[in-house]
């Protein structure tokens, strides 16, 4: 599938300005981004491109802020080539190293994850990831059944393997991530980890002890009811994609879901949760 990428330049530029922008950007479905300077660039689905919300996106900053924008179509058999220009290793919490096959000088750590991410969303160099990751580290997972729900490249599947869990279900909507889900989890030797093409709906009679979801938080607060049927008492919950002034919206639906709020943790303004069945 061809990916669109979309190059904006906002003059005043800070760091606070490229996150809601990265954060209305995924309201319309883009799903990956880079920033550099003054410039994000993110990149979506071509059939899901809409030149029209772009432009109505646009008219938020307007005239407080100088914005330019310029598009163009990444054809799926370049985006290797992109995505490996750009991917350094991840070291998190000194537990563990995300590193593309092609790195071996990285630090010796208890898990060592090879990610080659192409399409997919997921390669820790983002602060949800990251934060998820390190909820992970700090869970017991021994002889738990996880599922990565929005897996991308089933990097925390992976880890959640590795941190001992009995078995582990990796979903994703769309083609690309499942496909590079089945190469990750090869290459890392993580056996007991399945992977499906599909959406929540996919959950209906299955049971895990443990959900991770790390999508966004229109997704989060529409399917949470899903993830919350698949735990059992004492289940736990682990959610990121949004900003801080996202969590009472996220906090209202766990209420209504009957989820106790354990706590959570803050990246840059990105946020990660934690919560328990009651």
């Amino acid at each position: 599938m061809d990916y669109i990428e979309l190059k904006c330049q906002i003059t005043p530029f800070s760091e606070d300005i490229g996150d809601i922008l990265i954060a209305e950007l995924g309201e319309i479905d883009f799903e990956s981004f880079t920033q550099t300077d003054d410039t994000i660039e993110a990149y979506i689905q071509a059939p899901l491109f809409d030149m029209q919300k772009v432009e109505e996106l646009t008219v938020n900053y307007l005239p407080n802020f100088e914005f330019t924008y310029s598009h163009k179509t990444i054809e799926s058999q370049d985006w290797n080539a992109v995505w490996e220009s750009n991917f350094q290793p991840v070291i998190i919490s000194d537990q563990v190293v995300i590193r593309a096959s092609f790195h071996t000088d990285t630090p010796k750590v208890p898990y060592d994850i090879v990610i080659d991410p192409k399409m997919s969303f997921g390669t820790g160099h983002h602060s949800t990831t990251s934060l998820m990751v390190q909820n992970i580290l700090e869970t017991d997972l021994e002889g738990k059944r996880v599922l990565d729900m929005g897996c991308g490249t089933s990097l925390l599947a992976i880890l959640a393997s590795k941190r001992n869990a009995i078995r582990v279900d990796a979903i994703d909507i769309d083609e690309w991530p499942y496909k590079n889900s089945l190469e990750n989890i090869k290459n890392n030797g993580t056996k007991n980890i399945s992977v499906f093409l599909g959406d929540a709906a996919l959950l209906e009679g299955k049971t895990y002890d443990v959900v991770l979801a790390n999508i966004n938080r229109n997704i989060l607060v529409n399917d949470m009811k899903h993830y919350v049927a698949c735990l059992p008492k004492d289940g736990i919950l682990i959610m990121s994609g949004f900003y801080t002034e996202d969590l009472s919206h996220i906090q209202k639906e766990a209420d209504n879901n009957n989820m106790t709020y354990l706590d959570h943790k803050v990246d840059q303004n990105w946020v990660s949760v934690r919560y328990k069945k009651a």
